[in-house]
């Protein structure tokens, strides 16, 4: 039977890897996915992990219907065996709905990854609805790092590598930016005290996106 599968996480557990080896799975079997993405790191209409991987994918937009998006699609004598949808924390409530009705009505799997919840220790609207409506929700087994050494299980915001608990929900950033706007994986005990790996003076575990193009 068809499922809506949600796999979540904290950044840096390798959501987006796991999203791009079931793609070459499948594809690797002569199979035809669809994928979606919001907003990810590596620009518009991409899916992208830190390990360097990228692939092409569709970008959602605000208000789009992806029901109608597939079934068009597929209309159109197009082909689309399974879906994937990545930063799925970005979507709309009523655009799981649509991804739902992908799996009941047209018997398609849809594999859904993203985080559960904000800087804030919030959760996301998409996210929400995934854990609502979901067949199967999968924490990853990755198991990411706070800085102290302890399992990461809260996103932190930074600004100029200091956590900050007020601001939209929602700005594109990514890890390791000291700098700027960037976000950070701490311990429950870490995120409450908001005591960075730059505030605490240690460095922070987790790597750079790897430069594929010296391995």
């Amino acid at each position: 039977m068809p499922e809506l599968v949600f796999f979540s996480g904290t950044m840096d557990c390798g959501k987006s890897t796991l999203a791009l080896q079931i793609e070459h799975n499948r594809s690797a079997r002569g199979l035809a996915g669809m994928i979606f993405t919001r907003d990810d790191r590596a620009g518009e209409g991409k899916l992208s992990s830190r390990l360097g991987l990228v692939t092409d994918a569709v970008e959602v937009e605000d208000g789009q219907d992806l029901y109608a998006y597939v079934v068009d699609h597929l209309s159109q004598g197009g082909r689309a065996d399974y879906v994937i949808a990545d930063e799925a924390q970005f979507l709309a409530p009523v655009q799981i709905d649509q991804l739902a009705r992908v799996v009941d009505d047209l018997g398609l799997d849809v594999y859904a990854f993203g985080i559960t919840t904000d800087f804030r220790s919030k959760l996301f609207p998409g996210s929400q609805r995934l854990v609502e409506l979901a067949d199967r929700v999968e924490v990853l087994q990755v198991e990411a790092l706070c800085w102290c050494g302890a399992r990461a299980t809260h996103n932190a915001r930074t600004i100029g590598g200091a956590m900050v608990v007020e601001g939209a929900q929602v700005v594109v950033g990514d890890v390791n930016q000291s700098e700027a706007i960037g976000y950070e994986v701490l311990c429950r005990r870490h995120h409450r005290r908001r005591m960075t790996a730059t505030t605490s003076g240690s460095a922070a575990l987790s790597p750079d996106v790897l430069p594929v193009s010296q391995i």
